[in-house]
């Protein structure tokens, strides 16, 4: 995967390519929060739903979050950090730490 990217190949690029999109990270601030359920990731993101159900697609396929039906008809699932998930979120909370230092007014 390295050789496929632009530019300098590095680990931080090819970890940008999974998940650097706003709205994976702060699903993953949301799971993070033991927030589970599909609406509820939706209300806490401010992400429109498809975006949302995009992002808990892809972020399945990679390994970062793993989902379990809850109800069977509909279906509907719960959606839970894995490893890989969990280890994301010290990312995620030194980005906050940064935003809350550099990127948001005092007060």
């Amino acid at each position: 995967m390295l050789a496929d990217l632009p530019g300098r190949p590095c680990p931080a690029a090819a970890a940008l390519e999974l998940v650097g999109e706003r709205w994976s990270l702060l699903v993953v601030r949301e799971l993070s929060f033991g927030v589970t359920r599909f609406g509820d990731i939706v209300r806490g993101t401010g992400a429109p739903r498809d975006r949302v159900a995009a992002r808990l697609r892809t972020l399945v396929e990679i390994g970062v979050i793993e989902r379990t039906a809850y109800q069977e008809s509909p279906v509907r699932w719960d959606y839970r950090l894995t490893e890989a998930g969990t280890e994301l979120v010290a990312v995620v909370d030194g980005l906050a730490a940064w935003g809350r230092r550099f990127a948001v007014a005092p007060g």
